[in-house]
């Protein structure tokens, strides 16, 4: 049976987990298992980490990838989003898709006939939280047991995190400035689901207290592609929401700092926390593509 990845939603924790076990099985390994079989990677915005990732997690299961600037395809020139979709099933095994827009993802995998996997929108960034989390695993953290602090601006990163927490049951607490807080669809959503499975959500404008006693300290970058118009803003507001060595302090003595890159030093974040102990960064985006062949090897 067909399954798209648009949403961390779409996967139980009993997914979660297989995907883990999957990720831990092809980890460094190359194998033939998706010989013959092409991915069609559709990017509307610039990419380092999501784009080379799946283009060598392809690669190493023995498939082709086949990069597609939105530029490039007539999608460019105003042929539409189902139109695309219903060509590209004639060709391809299955479509990476980084779009401006959510909505375009969900009409693109509603018309397709192939998997469809977000590799981001405004809204959601469930393959980079995947990541994320499988390098909390690998740390060996019982994931229902830590807790996550998001510090920083409630975008497409905070979105998701919020979703996962409530899918598996861990304690987040976000906090962004009061005007650049999370989606409110989503955070009913994840309230919502909390409720079922135990998980504490909390949302808050004060970065010491959702740092304090935390397992995970998270931070993104401020001004997001396609917000460059409004970085004057955006950086007055979040001056006092970096993560820094005073921030650190508070988290939990073995609390790990988590950013999912690329990341502004002296912004969001400061040198001597990004390259200090506590610093799992560069094995989380390592972890990328080890999350990613295990998305490839089950959704084709």
């Amino acid at each position: 049976m067909r399954k798209d990845l648009i949403s961390i939603s779409d996967l139980s924790r009993a997914e979660i987990r297989q995907l883990f076990r999957k990720a831990d099985s092809l980890r460094n390994k190359r194998t033939k298992i998706l010989d013959g079989k092409t991915l069609a990677m559709i990017f509307e915005k610039s990419s380092t980490r999501t784009r080379v990732s799946f283009e060598v997690a392809m690669y190493q299961l023995g498939g082709l990838p086949i990069f597609l600037p939105a530029s490039q395809l007539q999608l460019g020139r105003g042929e539409t989003i189902a139109d695309t979709a219903r060509t590209l099933s004639r060709y391809v095994d299955g479509i990476v898709i980084r779009a401006n827009r959510h909505t375009d993802i969900v009409e693109l995998a509603r018309i397709a006939s192939v998997p469809v996997i977000n590799a981001l929108s405004d809204l959601e960034h469930p393959c980079q939280v995947l990541g994320d989390l499988y390098t909390i695993y690998r740390r060996g953290k019982k994931m229902k047991n830590i807790k996550v602090a998001f510090v920083g601006d409630g975008n497409n990163m905070a979105n998701s995190w919020l979703l996962l927490a409530a899918r598996i049951g861990f304690h987040l607490t976000v906090a962004s400035p009061e005007e650049y807080r999370p989606d409110g669809n989503i955070v009913q959503q994840a309230l919502l689901e909390a409720k079922k499975t135990g998980c504490r959500i909390e949302i808050t404008s004060l970065p010491k207290d959702a740092a304090r006693n935390a397992d995970v300290l998270y931070t993104d970058v401020w001004v997001s592609m396609g917000q460059e118009s409004e970085r004057e803003n955006r950086e007055k507001a979040f001056r006092n929401f970096q993560v820094n060595d005073a921030l650190l302090k508070l988290a939990k003595p073995d609390a790990m700092v988590m950013h999912c890159l690329p990341a502004h030093r002296g912004q969001e974040i400061s040198s001597s926390v990004m390259d200090g102990p506590h610093s799992i960064i560069f094995e989380q985006a390592e972890n990328r593509l080890h999350i990613q062949k295990a998305l490839l090897a089950t959704l084709l």
